[in-house]
């Protein structure tokens, strides 16, 4: 089962206060580039919507880091976007009993693995 939308919500409104009010991009960016969370299933993914490189007209989405709540045992889990474009535990803190304590991590970003 997805998540309601009271937990949509729930969530929505923890990732603001843990997450993007922390890293939301400066205000003389925010034109150019803006934060978003996708949900899909059990899982949130994070990510930057920015100018590309080499053509500023058209955009981006650079993903920062997914979690998947594992409903049946009531665990978080944290993952990073390697190189190879696909998404591989984060093996540091692999999971969590809340939200609030993965979206530390990825704020802290202690292995410059989510943020650079």
């Amino acid at each position: 089962m997805a998540f309601t939308d009271s937990e949509i919500v729930e969530h929505t409104a923890l990732i603001e206060e843990c997450l993007w009010s922390r890293r939301r991009p400066p205000l003389h960016l925010r034109d150019k580039m803006r934060e978003g969370q996708r949900f899909t299933g059990h899982a949130i993914e994070f990510f930057f919507v920015r100018p590309r490189f080499d053509q500023p007209d058209q955009t981006v989405e650079e993903s920062l880091a997914k979690v998947q709540f594992v409903r049946s045992r009531g665990v978080w889990r944290l993952y990073w976007k390697r190189a190879d474009g696909q998404w591989h535990g984060y093996q540091p803190f692999p999971e969590a009993r809340s939200l609030a304590d993965v979206l530390r991590v990825v704020d802290q970003d202690a292995h410059a693995c989510f943020f650079g």
